[in-house]
């Protein structure tokens, strides 16, 4: 049996040389390719034949385990890292020094900058802090005026629940007519028009004290910008007096890496004025608005309760014609009425009458009727139309044609009556719609609208 020889170094040496890829995974036994590799043959013997060892003792020795020409390349792996590793850290040693020498130049310009501005900022500081001092004061009072003025907006606004209140529990109120009062009179538009008035008055109220809120809210915010910048004012002037004698030789000072960051918007002096005086222009200019917002406010209370007291008085006028018209109404439906019962019991007379006179009617029919009854049973020749037979025909017709007429003239009185029924009830029935429509105008509408709030509740004073 040929055994394979193992490569010599040559042969490891070439196959270094033709790949430099360092091999991280655990590779593949031999009989599987582990990756891409150049092709290289080797004579392996095989163990064929009756009297060989294969699939026994040698299978451990030869599965699981590396090449030479991978072991190589493995260990020039390691030498190329370690190489790398080296010089990225001399890299960084050089780079260490050269930030070193930057920063301390950049700390010693920026001492020499900062020195010079503190001394510029010195000398404007105490004139800046009087003015607004003096605009912190001026905001303050005009604030205090204005809360004021919004709260005569929330009294008014307040009392405004009051009128809506009546003005649609009377609309509500006289939901509750019956037909045919049930109309869209002139007091019902004029309830309409005092809740649209209610409403709008509201919305202004509303929107206004909206509006003061907001005015409130930005002269609070002025002041406390100018009381910030008065403040900020005070400090940085004390600062800056003891950063102006500290220097490298002086013994409180500290490291702090960070302070330097915190400067690098530092203003210039023109920049530092021109803020200060833009803030007290625009605290001046709030405070005027604040002025005008108060006239403003005046003028809004008392039109809008001018305006609401007007329209109360109206809606009062209009439910006084409404309740003298239904009164008057009802005067005229109660007459009628009265004529109507009276009608009624004469007509009840009238068809009593009738019913007697067809009732007395009756017998004398049923006499004919009996006699031509009796004489058609007589004999023979002696049933006979003589003159008896034929006054009791004409007799029986008579009487007929008489209780027709009664009958027909019962049945015109009977219509008759029922007609005054009928007209009767309706003018109770309108009688009581008119009662109830009075009770409701007078003693649930007007009765509430007594309790409407005066002129200076509507203004806020109360």
């Amino acid at each position: 049996m040929t055994m394979p020889h193992p490569p010599t170094c040559t042969q490891a040496g070439g196959t270094m040389a033709q790949t430099d890829v360092l091999l991280t995974k655990q590779p593949a036994p031999q009989t599987v390719p582990a990756c891409e590799m150049p092709p290289k043959l080797y004579d392996v013997a095989r163990n064929t034949g009756a009297y060989t060892s294969s699939g026994l003792a040698t299978t451990g020795f030869r599965t699981a385990k590396y090449l030479v020409d991978e072991w190589f390349q493995n260990c020039y792996a390691r030498y190329h890292q370690a190489f790398a590793d080296r010089d990225q850290s001399e890299r960084q040693r050089h780079e260490s020094l050269q930030l070193a020498a930057e920063t301390e130049a950049l700390a010693q310009r920026t001492q020499a900058d900062s020195t010079r501005k503190v001394g510029e900022r010195l000398q404007d500081t105490h004139c800046w802090k009087s003015e607004l001092q003096q605009e912190v004061g001026e905001l303050l009072a005009e604030t205090d005026l204005l809360l004021a003025q919004k709260q005569r907006l929330e009294n008014a606004l307040d009392a405004m629940a009051m009128p809506f209140s009546i003005a649609t529990d009377n609309l509500q109120c006289r939901e509750r007519r019956q037909h045919p009062d049930l109309v869209r009179d002139y007091v019902e538009m004029e309830l309409l028009k005092e809740v649209e008035l209610i409403w709008n008055i509201q919305e202004l109220l509303k929107r206004t004290i909206m509006q003061a809120m907001n005015q409130i809210r930005l002269n609070r915010e002025h002041k406390e910008i100018c009381e910030m910048d008065w403040s900020d004012k005070v400090e940085a002037y004390n600062i800056d007096d003891t950063c102006a004698r500290y220097n490298n030789q002086s013994t409180e000072v500290q490291s702090y890496p960070h302070s330097a960051k915190l400067e690098e918007s530092a203003s210039t002096p023109e920049t530092w004025a021109k803020f200060t005086q833009e803030k007290l222009d625009r605290a001046e200019s709030e405070r005027l608005a604040s002025v005008n917002l108060r006239g403003l406010i005046d003028c809004i209370l008392r039109d809008t309760g001018e305006d609401l007291r007007l329209q109360c008085d109206a809606v009062n006028l209009a439910f006084q014609r409404r309740c003298e018209e239904l009164e008057d109404a009802r005067v005229k439906l109660e007459l009628h009425l009265h004529k109507t019962l009276r009608e009624i019991t004469d007509q009840e007379h009238n068809v009593a009458a009738l019913k007697q006179a067809i009732k007395d009617k009756e017998v004398p029919l049923k006499v004919a009727q009996t006699r031509l009854y009796q004489r058609s049973h007589r004999p023979n020749v002696e049933l006979c139309r003589d003159a008896a037979q034929l006054r009791l025909v004409s007799e029986v017709e008579e009487l007929n044609v008489s209780l027709a007429a009664l009958r027909e003239k019962l049945l015109e009185a009977e219509q008759s009556l029922r007609n005054l029924e009928d007209t009767r009830m309706s003018l109770e029935k309108d009688i009581a719609v008119k009662t109830n429509s009075l009770f409701i105008d007078r003693q649930k509408c007007m009765t509430h609208r007594a309790r409407y709030p005066t002129i200076l509740r509507l203004a806020g004073y109360q």
